[in-house]
C-alpha cells in the first residue's frame, strides 16, 4: 500500500487556497486519468471519476480540494504526525480516496469519486453546487460518504443553518432631550436578553441527537455622539435539526423574535442552508458502521451532505482528521488515522451490503 501520510503530505504541498485550486486539480486529473477503467470528467476545477461495473449499488466518495487561507509553505513530518495547511480538512481524506480509487480494481459497488472545489467559502461558489446545476447525473448515487473531518467516526446527516437580521426600530432626538425620541440600541437590550437564555433542543432523530442552537453573532447601531438612534440591526444566526424543516424552523425563530417587535421592524431571512437526515438505515451506511466498529453521531455543523440529500440520497460525513483543528495553526493529522480510514472504506468497497 502507498504510504498515505507521504500522500497527504504530497497534497499539501500543493497549495490551494479557494479560487487557487488549479494545480491541485491538474496533479488529480492526471492520477485519476492513469486508472484503468475510471471515466473520468471536470466540470471547472471539479473532477468526478467513475467505474461502469453494474453493481448493484453506487457509492459516491466526494471531498473538497481547497483550504482557507493561511501558511502555504508546505507540510512538515515529525514521526507519524504530518503537520500543514490542509492536513486535516480535509487533504488527508483526499489522499485517502485518490489511493482507493487508484488500489481497489474490482470494487463490489460501483464508485464515483467526487473531487470539488470552493467548499470553504461563500455556498454561491461551491463546487459541488456547480455540479448539480450542470452536470447532475455524474452524482447519482444510493449513498454518499464526504471526507469531512470527523476523527474517524461517522457523524450522520447535518443540522441547518439560517441567519437573519433584524432591524429595530426608533425615533432621533438630541441626547440632551432624550424623552423626545426613542433609542433603537437600548431596544436591543431586552431582545438580546432573550437570546442569551434561549432554551434550546436537543432532539434525537434516528438515534443520534442534535444540539440547536440560537445565537446572536452581530450587532450594529449609532448615528452620532449626540443622536438617539433611530435604528439598530442585530444578526442572528440558528442551527436547527433535520427533524424540521427549513419553513418549521424560520416559523420557530420567528416566534421566539415576535414578542420583542413593534410595528416598523423588520426581519428578514438573508441566507439559508437545508438540514440533512443521518440516513443510517441505508444497508450501506449500516454496514460501514457496524463492521468498521465506528462510532455513529450527529454532525452539529452544516456540510455538503445537504446537497445529496435534498437530492434523496442519504450521506454521512467520515474523514480522518480531527475536526477541532482544522483551520488553526496547529493543523495536522496522525498517521494511525489516515490508515485506519483507508482500512474502513476499502473493506466497504470490497464487500458491498
Amino acid at each position: 500500500m502507498t504510504d498515505l501520510l507521504a500522500l497527504t503530505a504530497r497534497l499539501v504541498d500543493i497549495p490551494s487556497v479557494s479560487f487557487d485550486e488549479a494545480d491541485l486539480v491538474a496533479y488529480l486529473e492526471a492520477e485519476l486519468r492513469a486508472v484503468p477503467g475510471l471515466t473520468v470528467d471536470r466540470i471547472g476545477d471539479n473532477l468526478v471519476a467513475r467505474t461502469t461495473l453494474g453493481r448493484d449499488h453506487r457509492l459516491v466518495l466526494g471531498g473538497h480540494t481547497d483550504t482557507v487561507p493561511g501558511e502555504t509553505s508546505g507540510s512538515r513530518l515529525d514521526g507519524d504526525t504530518l503537520w500543514g495547511l490542509g492536513a486535516a480538512d480535509m487533504k488527508s481524506g483526499l489522499a485517502v480516496m485518490l489511493e482507493l480509487a487508484r488500489a481497489v480494481a474490482e470494487p463490489a459497488v460501483d464508485v464515483t469519486w467526487v473531487f470539488y472545489a470552493r467548499e470553504e467559502v461563500a455556498i454561491a461558489h461551491n463546487g459541488l453546487r456547480e455540479l448539480f446545476a450542470e452536470a447532475p447525473d455524474l452524482l447519482v448515487g444510493d449513498v454518499a460518504i464526504l471526507g469531512e473531518p470527523t476523527g474517524g467516526a461517522v457523524e450522520a446527516g447535518c443540522q441547518g443553518t439560517m441567519r437573519f437580521e433584524v432591524n429595530l426600530a426608533g425615533a432621533r432626538a438630541h441626547t440632551a432631550r432624550p424623552w423626545m425620541g426613542r433609542n433603537a440600541v437600548h431596544r436591543l437590550g431586552a431582545l438580546l436578553t432573550a437570546l442569551g437564555s434561549y432554551e434550546h433542543r436537543e432532539p434525537v432523530v434516528d438515534g443520534c441527537r442534535y444540539r440547536e442552537a440560537l445565537q446572536a453573532v452581530h450587532v450594529e447601531g449609532g448615528v452620532a455622539g449626540n443622536v438617539v438612534p433611530d435604528r439598530s440591526m442585530v444578526r442572528i444566526n440558528h442551527r436547527y435539526a433535520p427533524d424540521r424543516t427549513g419553513d418549521e424552523a424560520e416559523a420557530h425563530v420567528r416566534s421566539v423574535l415576535a414578542p420583542y417587535l413593534d410595528d416598523g421592524d423588520e426581519v428578514a431571512l438573508v441566507d439559508h442552508s437545508p438540514a440533512a437526515l443521518p440516513g443510517m438505515s441505508h444497508p450501506l451506511l449500516q454496514r460501514l458502521a457496524t463492521e468498521g466498529g465506528l462510532e455513529v453521531r450527529a454532525k452539529l455543523g452544516w456540510t455538503d451532505v445537504a446537497f445529496f440529500s435534498e437530492h434523496g440520497v442519504p450521506a454521512v460525513n467520515l474523514g480522518p482528521g480531527e475536526p477541532t483543528l482544522a483551520h488553526t495553526a496547529d493543523e495536522r493529522v496522525e498517521r494511525s488515522a489516515v490508515e485506519s480510514c483507508y482500512q474502513v472504506l476499502r473493506d466497504l468497497l470490497l464487500n458491498g451490503v
